[in-house]
């Protein structure tokens, strides 16, 4: 029981725990923000010629510098913000669904609506002959609807269950994952090879044509979702709990989809369906945020990081030229096995 005299000092452990939970959340933010500058400015600096920072600058305020004006201004400059573009996206959709449903392995990529973007691509590329922008329309409209099936089929007695969403999401995905691979059974050598690059993942003939839509997406859906945080962070302790707290479950979570599917398809559409970069980067950002708020916008500035990290890697590191799928997908694959025999061991509580 606490008494009087003991009041004071109790207020302030809150109040000094409070403190340290936001300087905490401040630092992690800022680190990770940090690295996202640098590890952009270093795309742009760094490759098979080296461009020093004034070059760079220049070439950036418009100025025409010999080599690095098509180097950097019209190679590196787009693929560069497309990355990072990409990977902020992936990371705030991907941890805004595994925050929702209250699961790790509830990741856009895994429950299904990346491979509707991606069947829709294929078929785009392979049978109606579509050029790119069209395609990427394609791919962003097939991911949107995919979205809304399972959401659909998902909903039960008023509500959505977490685990229902999840099941159905994986059987679409192995739904739509037949489908690619019926469609490029009979596709020709060349436009196989163009499908395949597509499905991997890659920031190969970024543009500022293409990056345009997912900028302006980002500039309306990213607010929304960091600014619904407190919501989702309330659904997370169960739509009970949180109607009590006055969320409007239904509401904010149908607003939450929409956001993060719409953000997923743009990134999608622009970049391809990169493997793995939301599944890694909420339960990543949750190990270094700690229990000191919502993960979401550190999910999404630690995804620009991966993306723009491995994007160097893939392009200088191996010795020849990989699609960023391919570094992410080697990431990522380890890191969901790890995911799994640590349900097993705590019974199935991730």
């Amino acid at each position: 029981m606490v008494t009087d005299a003991d009041a004071p000092s109790t207020l302030e452990k809150v109040a000094a725990g409070r403190r340290r939970r936001f300087r905490r959340r401040l630092l992690v933010h800022a680190g990770l923000g940090l690295a996202v500058v640098v590890t952009f400015c270093l795309s742009l600096m760094l490759g098979r010629t080296f461009y020093p920072p004034a070059d760079v600058w220049a070439v950036i305020l418009g100025q025409d510098v010999p080599g690095a004006s098509f180097t950097v201004g019209t190679l590196r400059l787009p693929r560069a913000i497309t990355g990072l573009m990409v990977g902020l996206a992936f990371g705030l959709a991907g941890s805004t669904f595994q925050t929702m449903l209250r699961n790790p392995l509830a990741s856009p990529d895994v429950i299904g609506i990346s491979s509707g973007a991606s069947a829709a691509a294929v078929i785009g590329i392979l049978v109606l002959g579509l050029d790119p922008t069209s395609v990427s329309a394609l791919a962003t409209v097939a991911a949107l609807i995919t979205a809304f099936v399972i959401y659909l089929l998902a909903y039960k007695h008023g509500g959505v269950a977490n685990t229902r969403l999840i099941l159905i999401g994986i059987g679409i995905a192995a739904m739509l994952g037949s489908v690619v691979s019926y469609v490029l059974s009979g596709a020709a050598a060349w436009d196989m090879q163009i499908a395949m690059r597509w499905l991997t993942g890659n920031l190969n003939g970024a543009t500022y044509d293409r990056l345009l839509p997912l900028l302006v997406a980002a500039l309306l859906l990213a607010p929304l979702l960091i600014y619904l945080t407190r919501d989702l962070e309330a659904i997370r302790l169960g739509d009970q709990a949180a109607a009590a707290l006055g969320v409007p479950v239904e509401r904010v979570r149908v607003l939450l989809i929409v956001a993060g599917v719409a953000l997923m398809a743009f990134a999608t559409a622009s970049a391809g369906p990169i493997a793995f970069v939301a599944f890694l980067s909420g339960p990543i950002a949750v190990r270094i945020l700690g229990p000191v708020g919502s993960p979401v916008l550190a999910s999404g500035l630690f995804g620009a990081v991966l993306v723009l990290v491995a994007d160097f890697f893939a392009q200088y590191a191996l010795g020849t030229r990989f699609p960023v799928g391919v570094i992410t997908g080697a990431l990522g694959a380890p890191f969901l096995i790890y995911l799994l025999v640590r349900t097993n061991r705590v019974g199935g509580s991730l």
